[in-house]
């Protein structure tokens, strides 16, 4: 079983930065694609970047490239979402996941975390 916690989240003012992190558990983490997801409220899912099990390959939704960076610590079992210049619209609860297939749709990913809320505003 594979167990995701993420943490990070909270309020921040228009232009600032946070770093969101998400633990998993289980001592197959390597093996698993991992990616984050957005909601916000009266929302569809949204798909934010993945990364690949080694970290060389990563993928962005369009409104996050050149501001969001992914990364992973396959020592530590973290996946890593800094987030930069961040805006209002930027509002929302931010999940992990998990999958083995490479992808942006959510129904691919099979293991969530609980999400933690990122508010944007002054």
């Amino acid at each position: 079983q594979v167990q995701l916690v993420e943490s990070g989240g909270g309020l921040v003012q228009p232009g600032g930065s946070l770093r969101l992190s998400c633990a998993v558990s289980g001592r197959t983490f390597g093996s698993y694609i991992m990616g984050w997801f957005r909601q916000a409220p009266g929302k569809e899912r949204e798909f934010v970047a993945a990364i690949s099990w080694s970290g060389s390959s990563t993928y962005y939704g369009g409104s996050m490239k050149g501001r969001f960076t992914i990364s992973r610590d396959n020592a530590k079992n973290t996946v890593y979402l800094q987030m930069n210049s961040l805006k209002p619209e930027d509002t929302a609860v931010y999940s992990c996941a998990a999958t083995l297939s490479w992808g942006v749709d959510p129904r691919n990913y099979a293991y969530w975390g609980q999400g933690t809320q990122v508010t944007v505003s002054s």
